[in-house]
Protein backbone atom coordinates (compact mmCIF):
# COMPACT_ATOMS: atom_id res chain seq x y z
CA UNK A 1 0.00 0.00 0.00
CA UNK A 2 0.94 3.45 -0.73
CA UNK A 3 1.67 6.24 1.79
CA UNK A 4 0.92 9.19 -1.07
CA UNK A 5 -2.00 10.52 -1.27
CA UNK A 6 -4.21 10.17 -4.17
CA UNK A 7 -5.26 13.15 -5.98
CA UNK A 8 -8.87 14.30 -6.10
CA UNK A 9 -11.42 17.00 -7.37
CA UNK A 10 -14.62 17.85 -6.40
CA UNK A 11 -16.55 17.83 -10.19
CA UNK A 12 -19.84 19.51 -8.85
CA UNK A 13 -17.82 22.78 -8.75
CA UNK A 14 -14.73 22.78 -11.10
CA UNK A 15 -16.39 19.96 -14.06
CA UNK A 16 -15.52 22.22 -16.86
CA UNK A 17 -12.25 23.83 -15.70
CA UNK A 18 -11.06 20.22 -14.93
CA UNK A 19 -12.03 18.10 -17.78
CA UNK A 20 -9.37 18.97 -19.99
CA UNK A 21 -6.75 17.22 -17.91
CA UNK A 22 -8.72 14.76 -16.93
CA UNK A 23 -9.16 13.33 -20.37
CA UNK A 24 -5.58 13.73 -21.02
CA UNK A 25 -4.57 12.13 -17.87
CA UNK A 26 -7.01 9.36 -19.09
CA UNK A 27 -5.32 9.38 -22.83
CA UNK A 28 -2.23 8.85 -20.85
CA UNK A 29 -3.80 5.48 -19.76
CA UNK A 30 -4.40 7.33 -16.10
CA UNK A 31 -6.90 6.13 -14.15
CA UNK A 32 -9.79 7.73 -12.23
CA UNK A 33 -12.48 6.96 -9.92
CA UNK A 34 -15.97 8.98 -10.74
CA UNK A 35 -19.25 8.52 -9.70
CA UNK A 36 -21.99 6.79 -11.96
CA UNK A 37 -25.85 6.63 -11.25
CA UNK A 38 -25.56 3.51 -8.79
CA UNK A 39 -21.87 3.64 -7.31
CA UNK A 40 -18.33 5.06 -7.84
CA UNK A 41 -16.48 3.07 -10.30
CA UNK A 42 -12.97 2.59 -11.72
CA UNK A 43 -11.88 2.57 -14.50
CA UNK A 44 -9.69 4.34 -17.78
CA UNK A 45 -9.45 3.92 -21.88
CA UNK A 46 -9.21 0.25 -23.30
CA UNK A 47 -5.94 1.13 -23.72
CA UNK A 48 -3.42 -2.22 -22.73
CA UNK A 49 -1.98 -0.36 -19.79
CA UNK A 50 -4.72 1.21 -18.53
CA UNK A 51 -6.73 -2.00 -18.37
CA UNK A 52 -3.54 -3.88 -17.08
CA UNK A 53 -3.68 -1.13 -13.72
CA UNK A 54 -7.18 -1.02 -13.33
CA UNK A 55 -7.28 -4.74 -12.67
CA UNK A 56 -3.90 -5.05 -10.66
CA UNK A 57 -5.72 -2.71 -8.41
CA UNK A 58 -9.32 -4.63 -7.87
CA UNK A 59 -6.85 -7.62 -8.10
CA UNK A 60 -9.26 -8.36 -10.61
CA UNK A 61 -9.43 -12.03 -11.52
CA UNK A 62 -8.35 -13.17 -15.04
CA UNK A 63 -12.05 -14.62 -15.56
CA UNK A 64 -14.17 -11.47 -14.95
CA UNK A 65 -13.48 -8.52 -17.73
CA UNK A 66 -13.98 -5.09 -17.11
CA UNK A 67 -17.08 -3.71 -18.73
CA UNK A 68 -17.49 -0.44 -20.53
CA UNK A 69 -19.68 2.44 -20.17
CA UNK A 70 -20.57 3.84 -23.40
CA UNK A 71 -21.77 6.93 -25.44
CA UNK A 72 -24.71 4.85 -27.23
CA UNK A 73 -25.49 2.53 -29.41
CA UNK A 74 -23.49 4.05 -32.35
CA UNK A 75 -19.79 3.57 -30.41
CA UNK A 76 -20.39 -0.49 -30.23
CA UNK A 77 -22.23 -0.61 -33.34
CA UNK A 78 -19.54 -3.16 -34.87
CA UNK A 79 -20.52 -5.67 -32.58
CA UNK A 80 -22.99 -7.97 -32.47
CA UNK A 81 -26.48 -6.77 -32.24
CA UNK A 82 -29.66 -9.12 -31.43
CA UNK A 83 -33.09 -8.09 -32.60
CA UNK A 84 -33.53 -8.38 -28.32
CA UNK A 85 -30.37 -6.28 -27.32
CA UNK A 86 -31.16 -3.62 -29.33
CA UNK A 87 -35.03 -3.86 -27.94
CA UNK A 88 -33.13 -3.40 -24.25
CA UNK A 89 -30.97 -0.76 -25.28
CA UNK A 90 -33.90 1.36 -26.43
CA UNK A 91 -36.15 0.78 -23.53
CA UNK A 92 -33.30 1.28 -21.03
CA UNK A 93 -30.44 2.82 -21.95
CA UNK A 94 -29.23 5.26 -20.37
CA UNK A 95 -29.58 3.03 -17.40
CA UNK A 96 -28.39 0.16 -15.00
CA UNK A 97 -28.61 -2.29 -17.73
CA UNK A 98 -25.56 -4.17 -18.60
CA UNK A 99 -25.65 -6.08 -21.77
CA UNK A 100 -23.16 -8.56 -23.10
CA UNK A 101 -22.97 -8.97 -26.57
CA UNK A 102 -20.67 -10.90 -28.89
CA UNK A 103 -16.99 -9.33 -30.21
CA UNK A 104 -16.86 -11.18 -33.11
CA UNK A 105 -14.28 -9.32 -34.96
CA UNK A 106 -12.37 -8.84 -31.35
CA UNK A 107 -12.47 -5.25 -31.61
CA UNK A 108 -11.78 -4.76 -27.88
CA UNK A 109 -8.99 -6.19 -25.85
CA UNK A 110 -8.03 -9.09 -22.93
CA UNK A 111 -9.32 -8.00 -19.84
CA UNK A 112 -12.70 -6.44 -21.40
CA UNK A 113 -13.78 -9.48 -23.68
CA UNK A 114 -14.99 -12.46 -21.76
CA UNK A 115 -12.26 -15.92 -22.24
CA UNK A 116 -13.61 -18.06 -25.11
CA UNK A 117 -16.45 -16.29 -25.72
CA UNK A 118 -15.25 -13.02 -26.92
CA UNK A 119 -18.19 -11.44 -25.45
CA UNK A 120 -18.36 -7.34 -23.84
CA UNK A 121 -20.19 -5.60 -21.15
CA UNK A 122 -21.89 -2.29 -22.45
CA UNK A 123 -23.46 -0.37 -20.80
CA UNK A 124 -24.87 3.32 -20.83
CA UNK A 125 -24.62 5.28 -17.79
CA UNK A 126 -27.33 8.28 -17.58
CA UNK A 127 -24.86 9.89 -14.80
CA UNK A 128 -24.01 13.52 -17.01
CA UNK A 129 -20.41 13.05 -15.69
CA UNK A 130 -20.43 10.04 -17.22
CA UNK A 131 -21.60 11.60 -20.55
CA UNK A 132 -19.65 14.63 -20.42
CA UNK A 133 -16.45 12.52 -20.05
CA UNK A 134 -17.37 9.86 -22.83
CA UNK A 135 -18.10 12.97 -25.29
CA UNK A 136 -14.90 14.61 -24.29
CA UNK A 137 -12.97 10.95 -24.58
CA UNK A 138 -14.60 10.16 -27.82
CA UNK A 139 -14.37 6.54 -26.73
CA UNK A 140 -15.96 3.71 -23.95
CA UNK A 141 -14.71 4.12 -20.45
CA UNK A 142 -14.00 0.72 -18.84
CA UNK A 143 -16.02 0.56 -15.49
CA UNK A 144 -15.38 -1.70 -12.25
CA UNK A 145 -17.02 -1.12 -8.93
CA UNK A 146 -15.03 0.86 -6.18
CA UNK A 147 -14.35 -1.11 -3.90
CA UNK A 148 -12.11 -2.98 -1.66
CA UNK A 149 -11.82 -7.03 -1.83
CA UNK A 150 -15.07 -8.17 -0.01
CA UNK A 151 -16.27 -4.77 0.88
CA UNK A 152 -19.49 -2.77 -0.28
CA UNK A 153 -18.72 -0.14 -3.16
CA UNK A 154 -18.47 3.59 -2.52
CA UNK A 155 -20.87 5.89 -2.66
CA UNK A 156 -19.54 8.88 -2.22
CA UNK A 157 -16.72 11.49 -3.47
CA UNK A 158 -14.72 10.83 -0.10
CA UNK A 159 -15.31 6.69 0.55
CA UNK A 160 -14.31 6.89 -3.05
CA UNK A 161 -11.22 8.55 -1.99
CA UNK A 162 -10.49 6.38 0.77
CA UNK A 163 -10.82 3.42 -1.22
CA UNK A 164 -8.26 4.25 -3.64
CA UNK A 165 -5.91 5.01 -0.64
CA UNK A 166 -6.99 1.21 0.70
CA UNK A 167 -5.87 -0.29 -2.96
CA UNK A 168 -2.45 2.05 -2.80
CA UNK A 169 -3.78 3.82 -6.38
CA UNK A 170 -1.63 6.79 -5.27
CA UNK A 171 -1.72 7.59 -8.87
CA UNK A 172 -5.34 7.69 -9.71
CA UNK A 173 -7.64 11.10 -9.77
CA UNK A 174 -10.87 10.82 -7.88
CA UNK A 175 -13.57 12.74 -9.51
CA UNK A 176 -15.94 13.52 -5.89
CA UNK A 177 -19.28 14.11 -7.45
CA UNK A 178 -20.95 13.65 -4.05
CA UNK A 179 -22.90 11.48 -2.24
CA UNK A 180 -24.75 8.79 -4.11
CA UNK A 181 -28.37 7.85 -3.63
CA UNK A 182 -28.97 4.36 -2.61
CA UNK A 183 -29.11 1.82 -5.36
CA UNK A 184 -28.36 -1.48 -6.21
CA UNK A 185 -25.63 -2.64 -9.10
CA UNK A 186 -26.86 -2.64 -12.66
CA UNK A 187 -28.56 -5.86 -14.30
CA UNK A 188 -26.19 -7.55 -16.49
CA UNK A 189 -28.20 -9.46 -19.18
CA UNK A 190 -26.15 -11.99 -21.69
CA UNK A 191 -27.46 -11.04 -25.15
CA UNK A 192 -25.10 -13.58 -27.14
CA UNK A 193 -27.80 -16.54 -27.16
CA UNK A 194 -30.72 -17.31 -29.34
CA UNK A 195 -32.29 -15.63 -26.25
CA UNK A 196 -31.30 -13.41 -23.48
CA UNK A 197 -30.39 -14.52 -19.94
CA UNK A 198 -30.26 -12.30 -17.06
CA UNK A 199 -26.89 -13.11 -15.29
CA UNK A 200 -27.52 -10.51 -12.48
CA UNK A 201 -30.41 -8.99 -11.54
CA UNK A 202 -29.81 -5.69 -10.19
CA UNK A 203 -31.67 -2.18 -9.98
CA UNK A 204 -33.67 -3.21 -13.14
CA UNK A 205 -36.18 -6.26 -11.87
CA UNK A 206 -36.40 -8.98 -14.41
CA UNK A 207 -40.16 -8.92 -14.27
CA UNK A 208 -39.27 -5.25 -15.74
CA UNK A 209 -37.20 -6.17 -18.23
CA UNK A 210 -39.80 -9.27 -19.61
CA UNK A 211 -42.13 -6.39 -20.61
CA UNK A 212 -40.09 -5.26 -23.22
CA UNK A 213 -38.09 -8.85 -23.95
CA UNK A 214 -40.98 -11.03 -23.17
CA UNK A 215 -38.55 -14.06 -24.08
CA UNK A 216 -35.98 -13.04 -21.52
CA UNK A 217 -34.82 -16.08 -19.42
CA UNK A 218 -33.63 -16.03 -15.51
CA UNK A 219 -35.19 -16.20 -12.57
CA UNK A 220 -36.31 -13.28 -9.93
CA UNK A 221 -34.56 -12.37 -6.86
CA UNK A 222 -36.60 -12.21 -4.13
CA UNK A 223 -34.66 -11.37 -0.89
Amino acid sequence: MSGEASPSVDVRKRLDAVLPDVVLHLRRGGVIGYPTETVYGLGGTTSASAITRVRALKSRDPGKPLLLLVSGVEQVAELRWTDSARELAQAFWPGPLTLVLEDPRGIFPPGVRHEGTHAVGVRVSPHPLVARLLAELGGPLTSTSLNAPGAPAATSGAEALEVVRRLGGHDVLVLDGGALASSKPSSVVDCTGTKPVVIREGALPTSRLRRAVPEIEGSEYHG
